[in-house]
């Protein structure tokens, strides 16, 4: 049951996006398409996870053991960049076809703050391995749905008769604003 709220709460209610504003920019900047949208939802999830695991394993076999949990965000923040790129190396190698479709979001993963947000909220909520796993892979769908949800409103807005003085990203900002707020409807239910 633990493990249900933990994913309902981080894909609808406390969605690492819409209520706690963490990767704005590249749901701002790659939400245009739903093509591109997918594939940086796909990127985000493997990141995500990989980055959480590693994370975790890195604050409770080093950082704590050796007292020096102020070097937390610091030492993330390495961890994930390194991570992005050998990700990209691996699948550069491996799966030239997979690293094509992922190839132009993994440099932006590097940067979103999302990925670092989750990796510090596991420590602060203290969650185990298996809930810091599931907290992840959940606000990485929360993260890829919204993003997704957002990418389809902004397409059919091109196709809309929108006002020439909101054209653009003041109606992206209004729309983002609106699907923040539908989101919050389900606040009730955990």
């Amino acid at each position: 049951m633990e493990y249900i709220i933990i994913v309902i709460s981080a894909i609808f209610i406390n969605n690492i996006l819409l209520a706690q504003f963490l990767g704005v920019c590249p749901f701002l900047g790659v939400s245009n398409r739903l093509s591109t949208s997918f594939g940086m939802s796909g990127a985000v999830i493997f990141v995500m996870t990989l980055a959480t695991i590693v994370t975790y394993l890195i604050n409770y076999f080093i950082l704590q053991p050796f007292d020096i949990a102020y070097l937390q965000t610091i030492s993330y923040i390495l961890v994930i960049a390194a991570l992005v790129q050998m990700v990209e190396i691996i699948l550069k190698k491996v799966s030239p076809a997979l690293f094509q479709a992922l190839g132009v979001y993994l440099p932006l993963i590097t940067t979103n703050c999302a990925i670092l947000g989750v990796a510090i909220l596991v420590i602060q909520k203290e969650y185990n391995l298996m809930e810091s796993v599931v907290f992840a892979v959940a606000n990485a769908i929360g993260f890829g749905l919204a993003l997704i949800l957002f990418a389809g409103i902004r397409e059919h807005m091109d196709l809309a008769d929108v006002p020439p003085g909101i054209r653009g990203v003041p109606a992206a900002l209004i729309v983002a604003g609106l699907l923040s707020l539908a989101f919050m409807g389900f606040a009730g239910i955990v």
